[in-house]
């Protein structure tokens, strides 16, 4: 089984002429295809909206492309909001949801007029506090505990999650953010990650309508809108079957009118907060072999390392590698290909058979569009490396460049020692 890289090899030849490996490279027409199919699959629901996931490709370039298809965002952090407020929000256009969260950042989300999603009912205090009121417009994460399963299979155990408020503490933040002056609510859960199966949110958005019932009923609040937030996953494995937004949005649309058209609920708005869906498969970490190591095992040294797309690293992820201009040949090689980091975990395959590999191929690094360059860091003082986007045209275009060691010794500016570090 094989994936299909979404660039030739003799396009990435040209392009690495341009930009040395290892980078992280994007498809805009892949994007804008994928937004568009998400959008169509909750075409039914007039108040839907996409709030993407700014940790999964923070990247204002990326994020004003999914804007044209009406995303807004969603952000868990001062910097994430920052972000977002560059590329010019307005106001409703931010989800804010966040843990254990800094009162200086509920401060922020108030002032870009993003609605804010409380994880815990502790905070309600905190926000008031802070804002020196309650908005108008509030969320709550709900977590019901216990163990998330389709189909007898666990899909997630959410009773161990640090997320969200129990049943009983939903009811209660429900009823005095009410008495303070909340007029219109929203329900938020997130009880499952990377679910491959067209199952998920449907199941999930059964378990929501049914809580909003309950609340708009026994509290008074006006649910305005439910957040499915993420979950939808992506195949990593070349032998998953995808999920089908189509298929997803129809199943959510039945739910829907099962559970709250008949309960006088049928303006309530559904949202979501996808990242790894709407970025994960159009995104790729390219690398080139430049080590090979005969000891014990068969290693390829690339120049590439976990500080670039560390999920293989820390949870033993699998991505898929295309050896570029060599997709045809058998893979009768079995090889470790690693990184430099002085961790052992920093393999980007384990016992993987690929074809034979020369000094000098190219690697693309499959499904690295999400949570790859976001979760970089700078351990052994290696450099975070460029975005680049290639466009529908064909053409690139340099959204991040690559740090230097000037980026990495930034921090020391407050000290004498500054001036005798690089400057460029």
């Amino acid at each position: 089984m094989k994936k299909t890289p979404f660039v030739t090899k003799k396009q990435l030849e040209e392009i690495v002429k341009e930009y040395p490996t290892p980078f992280h490279l994007y498809d805009e027409a892949g994007i804008r295809k994928n937004a568009q199919a998400l959008k169509d699959a909750f075409a039914w629901n007039k108040g839907f909206r996409e709030y993407f996931a700014v940790k999964a490709t923070p990247n204002p370039f990326v994020m004003n492309i999914l804007r044209e298809y009406g995303c807004g965002y969603d952000c868990s952090s001062l910097t994430e909001l920052m972000l977002s407020e560059a590329t010019g929000v307005q106001p409703r256009d931010i989800m804010f949801s966040s843990n254990d969260t800094p009162a200086e950042e509920f401060a922020y989300a108030d002032k870009l007029g993003a609605i804010i999603n409380l994880d815990d009912i502790t905070h309600i205090d905190c926000l008031e506090e802070t804002l020196g009121h309650i908005p108008e417009i509030i969320s709550c994460r709900y977590n019901p505990g216990g163990l998330f399963k389709i189909s007898n299979d666990i899909m997630d155990n959410p009773g161990d999650a640090k997320y969200g408020m129990t049943t009983e503490q939903i009811f209660d933040a429900f009823r005095i953010l009410k008495s303070k002056g909340a007029k219109e609510f929203g329900i938020h859960a997130f009880l499952a990650s990377n679910t491959v199966t067209n199952e998920y949110y449907p199941m999930l958005a059964k378990v929501l309508f049914e809580l909003a019932v309950k609340l708009q009923k026994e509290t008074g609040a006006h649910v305005k809108f439910i957040n499915l937030s993420g979950g939808i996953g992506i195949p990593y494995k070349p032998d998953q079957e995808p999920n089908d937004i189509a298929v997803i949005g129809e199943g959510v649309r039945k739910v829907y009118e099962e559970v709250l058209v008949p309960a006088g609920m049928g303006d309530v708005a559904i949202y979501t907060e996808l990242g790894r869906f709407m970025l994960g498969p159009y995104g790729g970490l390219i690398t080139k072999a430049i080590h090979e190591k005969h000891t014990h095992k068969e290693y390829i040294g690339v120049d590439a390392c976990a500080a670039n797309l560390m999920r293989p690293a820390i949870y033993g992820a699998y991505h898929h590698i295309t050896v570029m201009g060599k997709e045809n040949e058998p893979c009768d090689h079995m090889y470790d290909v690693t990184g430099s980091l002085c961790e052992n975990c920093d393999k980007f395959a384990v016992d993987r058979m690929l074809p034979k590999i020369d000094m000098g191929d190219l690697l693309f690094i499959h499904d690295a569009g999400a949570h790859g360059y976001s979760m970089g860091y700078n351990y052994n003082g290696r450099l975070r490396s460029a975005e680049v986007l290639l466009k529908e045209d064909g053409s690139t275009q340099l959204i991040r460049r690559a740090e230097t060691p000037a980026d990495y010794f930034a921090t020391f500016d407050c000290f004498d020692i500054a001036d005798r570090l690089p400057k460029k």
